[in-house]
């Protein structure tokens, strides 16, 4: 069952139908998309990293061993149009030295400095970004913080709240990123929209954009990534606000302690078949980045007869008369950006299609943004009940005069 169809029961107005779908304003800017452990050094070549393009990444994370590997990365990076986020040792040891060296290069994203730190390294990791940030202030500093289900002795605070509160009091990085892998088996943890409430509600009170990812390699109770998977957490992250995407990992590592499988790219240097899924969800959100790059979150909410630890329940407000789901529920978000605003309803069901029924206030004028490429597909004059694939999304706008 594709994005999304309009069915019989579409109730449009007896008047000439559009001559063409109209298309969203033009995004100039490219949506940031992260590969979150990227071919390994031995393995960062141009036909590597232009493989990790066409799967739809803006910008690789691996670690290096030195600064001429970072040299040779970022080479190859040029030829690529990808964006290196690098770890290695110098980094570390000379931290404005290093800047210094690499600020010009044009493959350099961002330097990555740590993942998921306990709230005492915060001072540190604030004056190791404030002495890179002396030399270069262009490339953004990269910390990703912990999920809420980390205990509180691996946070270092009495609340997740606390933790990332005094993260973003404490470290200037230029965007908030943080971690969280949902589907675990054939379902979704319980804390994870609760998590996405705390990030955002924080990112919008410090002013800075958020950063959220999606798991897209096989481990311990995390399944294969399905698209039904990568969808419910693409589309829920854009929902609520983020501005950047994620994906843990893009290059299986070996591990035995977490038997990692079936990543996009596997230990041995194939693709899997997540690879393609990857790809594909990647080219929606790029598609999309009209309606999500730069957007202003209004309001986010759920339906269901059971709401995500939490949330709060959807209630009808503006241009939206009517909205009815059926089966587990959807986020609902509605999103501001320029003269448009946009209704997002995310079926959180990742095994099962959801029925949605919505009407408009006469006068909306509300289309329906086709996923595939942002153009707009017929207005929606009165009712409709539209079928949600499992974890996808139904979008639609309405510009505001």
């Amino acid at each position: 069952m594709r994005y999304l169809h309009l069915l019989a029961c579409v109730l449009l107005a007896a008047t000439p139908a559009l001559a063409a779908p109209d298309r969203l304003p033009e995004e100039p800017r490219v949506f940031p998309i992260l590969a979150w452990g990227g071919p390994p050094q031995d393995q960062t070549t141009v036909e590597r990293l232009r493989e990790l393009a066409e799967c739809g990444f803006t910008y690789n994370y691996s670690g290096y061993s030195s600064d001429e590997a970072v040299t040779k990365a970022l080479d190859v990076c040029k030829e690529t149009g990808v964006k290196l986020v690098p770890s290695w040792p110098e980094l570390q040891k000379d931290p404005e030295g290093t800047a210094r060296r690499f600020k010009a290069n044009p493959g350099l994203g961002g330097y990555y400095l740590r993942d998921e730190p306990a709230a005492v390294h915060f001072p540190e990791l604030a004056a190791w970004a404030k002495r890179i940030q002396s030399v270069d202030a262009d490339h953004p500093c990269y910390i990703n913080l912990y999920p809420n289900y980390a205990p509180p002795d691996a946070l270092g605070t009495p609340t997740y709240q606390a933790y990332v509160e005094r993260f973003l009091a404490e470290v200037p990085t230029p965007f908030l990123s943080f971690d969280h892998y949902p589907v675990v088996g054939n379902a979704l943890r319980g804390e994870w929209y609760q998590n996405l409430e705390v990030v955002s509600a924080a990112a919008r009170k410090a002013n800075k954009p958020f950063w959220a990812f999606a798991l897209s390699v096989a481990h311990g109770p995390y399944p294969v990534p399905s698209m039904a998977h990568l969808r419910v957490q693409a589309y829920s992250n854009l929902a609520y606000g983020a501005q950047g995407l994620q994906y843990f990992t893009y290059w299986t590592t070996q591990s035995d302690t977490w038997n990692f499988h079936e990543g996009p790219i596997r230990v041995d240097g194939t693709r899997s078949p997540v690879y393609d899924r990857v790809r594909d969800v990647n080219r929606e959100v790029q598609a999309l980045r009209p309606v999500f790059l730069g957007a202003k979150v209004h309001a986010v909410a759920h339906t269901g007869e059971t709401l995500p630890a939490g949330t709060k329940r959807f209630e009808t407000e503006g241009p939206v008369e009517s909205l009815k789901t059926e089966g587990q529920g959807a986020v609902v978000s509605r999103l501001a950006k320029a003269d448009r605003q946009f209704l997002v309803v995310v079926n959180r069901d990742i095994n099962k299609g959801m029925s949605l029924e919505l009407r408009f206030k006469d006068g909306t004028a509300a289309h329906v943004v086709n996923k595939k490429d942002g153009t707009l597909g017929d207005e929606v004059k009165s009712a409709a009940r539209i079928d949600v694939a499992p974890g996808d999304a139904a979008i639609f706008t309405w510009a505001v005069r």
